[in-house]
């Protein structure tokens, strides 16, 4: 399916590809964009046939962020309306974030801004060796607010007040040491790379993928106390009772693949 901003493709394995399709303005997110990625997070997130989404940009970029004539918009939104805007970006990253199928960033070329909050989303990245990255809204007198939650969670507070308050730009092998992304990959070698990451991720259950990243979410920076315990116990009690732990482990026993893989 195609849309005007947002291209998706899914192939045979299950892997949907959603391409940021406005490389004239380096793939910066309008209105129109933004609503098509929380349509196709909705729509792919709750599609059993769906194994894993990537997210990618069209042309040099991955993404530039908010798009200059939104902003300009917004300059004369009143406080209310200026809210409601920020409100869309925020659940646009929440559905990236929360989606329950694995989802990995293809950081083909810069992240500025917004971008970087799209990545920080993401459950995994993987960026081209030429990539760069800014966090650069305070050179517009402006704060990242809204990708804020997502970017410290993955770079950690100390590295955050760097990259928040100087706004310049850093390489793709800086934003690996600090957490924004997982793997750094030569440009020819980048699609590699993410089909091996790939051939793992869909050689693990579905069912499990969905619980794991829930689980993530429930005990990060919690303290290990008798609540958590419990709940965790819970978790592995229900998914060693369910249809894909049963498969899992008697695939495991009777040495064949689990009947979520498929042959190819």
């Amino acid at each position: 399916m195609k849309d005007k901003t947002l291209q998706t493709t899914i192939d045979a394995r299950g892997v949907a590809t959603l391409t940021l399709n406005r490389p004239d303005t380096r793939n910066a997110f309008d209105e129109e964009m933004i609503s098509a990625i929380c349509d196709a997070f909705g729509r792919y997130g709750n599609d059993g046939s769906v194994r894993a989404i990537v997210m990618t940009g069209a042309g040099k970029a991955f993404c530039a962020g908010a798009d200059l004539s939104m902003m300009q918009r917004a300059a004369g939104y009143s406080t209310d309306e200026n809210r409601d805007d920020a409100r869309r970006l925020a659940y646009m990253l929440h559905s990236i974030n929360n989606c329950p199928k694995p989802v990995i960033a293809r950081v083909n070329g810069p992240a500025m801004g917004g971008g970087v909050g799209i990545v920080a989303a993401c459950d995994i990245a993987v960026a081209s060796e030429d990539a760069f990255f800014a966090l650069s809204e305070v050179r517009l007198g402006l704060i990242p607010a809204v990708i804020s939650p997502f970017v410290v969670q993955a770079i950690r507070p100390q590295e955050a007040r760097r990259w928040f308050l100087t706004g310049e730009r850093f390489a793709a092998e800086t934003a690996k040491r600090i957490g924004l992304v997982h793997m750094v990959a030569m440009g020819a070698q980048l699609d590699a790379t993410i089909d091996a990451l790939l051939q793992n991720i869909l050689a693990g259950g579905p069912h499990a993928q969905k619980e794991i990243k829930s689980l993530i979410n429930a005990v990060a920076y919690r303290p290990i106390d008798a609540k958590v315990m419990e709940d965790t116990a819970n978790r592995i009690a229900t998914v060693r009772a369910s249809s894909e732990g049963k498969e899992g482990i008697a695939s495991f026993l009777e040495k064949r693949k689990p009947n979520w893989v498929k042959d190819t």
